[in-house]
């Protein structure tokens, strides 16, 4: 059996599997990602990219390649609404475009593409950028040591098998993880509460969008309740559907004996018409849970995306979430394996994502509720929090404040660093000094900050926006690569780049 040595062995090559081998190869970190499925995503699963996870792609150079992608798949700035039938009653918007009001807060917008075109996209960039990615590929086995973890690989087809040795190993391997089963690590929160279902069809449903710009169209009436989903040129789309029947004791095992027959009848109430002829491609089962790891970590094993939370579809942070913990996790994954800080950053990786995941969950079931399932009723449920804060304003390293509007932080500790254009006709904003490197911010008269030497390489930028980051002329951000304010100081102190240089040793572990 061939033996081979990696830095990081990603076990998953989807959607968070193949952003983490992007991201680490972004810091200049070699993964291997091995995949079951023999290549990209080939279902037209809908994903709603938020602005944070376009920031995330912009730094790694693939914003304006999603934009385009999507912009030919799906209208923009559609809306977010609930209807009896797409024919019938309107019941009332949740947002009414997808962009409206958020377009102050940072440089990127909120696009739909579904994962079969996003997962090439990046695929194409983690390539690029040196990652190794290889699909048809199994992890058959893995044990952990002191110094790093063994796995046996096994391509599907050939069966051959190779060992390989990595320092660390990430776990984007789904909800259903093996790597998580085998660690003995439980799933805690709300359980599955529907066993659903996405049907995959072709229809021409424009006559009865009626003009209407629409992104999510949820769908209740007594038949069913779920939500619709339509390309361009509004010939296919998918219908999910979660629940049958009374709306107060209504059917939730919806997959189990399913015809094509059902498929259709079900088709034609969500659309409100049964004169549409209707071709099913696809039927997809799934369940809808919510629940978050008890742990992110066991000892040199990382989990991410549905591997440490799962989550409805509604509000579209599954994915997002995952995207997230692979851009908080890879720049320090990157310093340890580079040696330019102890280990012991890792542990801030779950300390981190997990308070940040478990709200976002418990905001998806809110949602799930509120849009789908009244049934399950609201006693103790989170309140729903407005969908920027979910996807801007999840704030770390503060017990008390998981989450804020992130037009409130002002370059607070912990907090994303907010976005000032710099030159808004070139589209250069704050946001862009950050992603590789600690960055030092200062406002105009901060040169005190630029005195002395640091122990990791550290950018240094001077910006006229001092009221945005919370700082007078004099003062300084100290800004980590993946863009949260690690530290500030609103004036100047004294030995002003001194006090930087052991914050950043502190922060490193040297």
């Amino acid at each position: 059996m061939k033996t081979r040595d990696v830095p990081v062995l990603i076990v998953g090559g989807s959607l968070v599997g193949m952003s983490s081998a992007l991201l680490l190869g972004h810091h200049g970190i070699r993964a291997l990602a091995v995949e079951h499925h023999r290549g990209t995503a080939i279902h037209p699963r809908a994903a709603q990219v938020t602005q944070r996870t376009m920031e995330i792609f912009r730094t790694v150079g693939v914003e304006q390649t999603i934009r385009q992608k999507s912009e030919q798949q799906f209208v923009q700035d559609g809306a977010i609404m609930a209807v009896e039938t797409l024919a019938g009653k309107e019941i009332g918007y949740f947002i009414s475009n997808l962009n409206e009001g958020v377009r102050d807060v940072s440089p990127t917008e909120r696009v739909f593409i579904s994962q079969s075109l996003l997962e090439p996209l990046l695929k194409a960039r983690a390539e690029e950028v040196g990652a190794e990615l290889r699909f048809g590929t199994d992890m058959v086995s893995f044990n952990q040591d002191a110094t790093g973890v063994t796995a046996v690989i096994r391509h599907r087809d050939t069966g051959e098998e190779e060992t390989v040795r990595a320092a660390y190993m990430i776990a984007a391997d789904g909800a259903h993880s093996r790597v998580r089963d085998q660690l003995g690590i439980p799933m805690r929160g709300r359980g599955a509460f529907s066993n659903s279902v996405t049907i995959y069809f072709r229809a021409n449903i424009a006559p009865l969008l009626r003009g209407r710009n629409l992104s999510v169209i949820y769908v209740s009436n007594p038949t069913l309740r779920g939500f619709f989903r339509f390309e361009k040129p509004f010939d296919s789309g998918f219908l999910a559907v979660n629940a049958l029947g009374d709306p107060k004791n209504p059917i939730t095992d919806v997959s189990t004996g399913l015809t094509e027959e059902r498929c259709l009848e079900w088709i034609h109430v969500a659309l409100g018409d049964d004169t549409v002829p209707v071709n099913v491609e696809n039927v997809m089962p799934w369940k809808a849970e919510a629940d978050v790891a008890d742990r992110f970590r066991d000892k040199r094993v990382f989990l991410a995306g549905d591997s440490a939370h799962v989550m409805p579809p509604n509000g579209g942070f599954g994915g997002n979430t995952g995207v997230q913990d692979a851009h908080n996790l890879a720049w320090k994954l990157a310093l340890v394996l580079q040696g330019q800080a102890s280990a012991d950053l890792l542990s801030t990786y779950e300390a981190e994502r997990r308070p940040a995941a478990a709200f976002t969950v418990e905001q998806a079931y809110s949602r799930y509720v509120t849009r789908t399932a009244p049934y399950l009723g609201t006693e103790g449920i989170q309140a729903v929090a407005n969908d920027l804060d979910v996807e801007l304003g999840y704030c770390y390293g503060d017990s008390n404040r998981v989450h804020e509007n992130p037009r409130e932080s002002r370059g607070r500790p912990g907090t994303r660093a907010p976005h000032v254009w710099i030159d808004e006709k070139r589209g250069v904003s704050t946001l862009d000094f950050y992603g590789r490197n600690f960055v030092v911010l200062t406002g105009p008269d901060g040169s005190a900050w630029q005195q002395g030497s640091f122990p990791v390489p550290v950018d240094i930028h001077a910006v006229d926006s001092c009221e945005a980051h919370g700082i007078t002329p004099t003062g300084a951000l100290l800004v980590r690569p993946d863009g949260f304010v690690a530290w500030r100081a609103v004036s100047s102190i004294p030995e002003a780049a001194a006090t930087l240089s052991i914050l950043l040793s502190g922060i490193l572990g040297i």
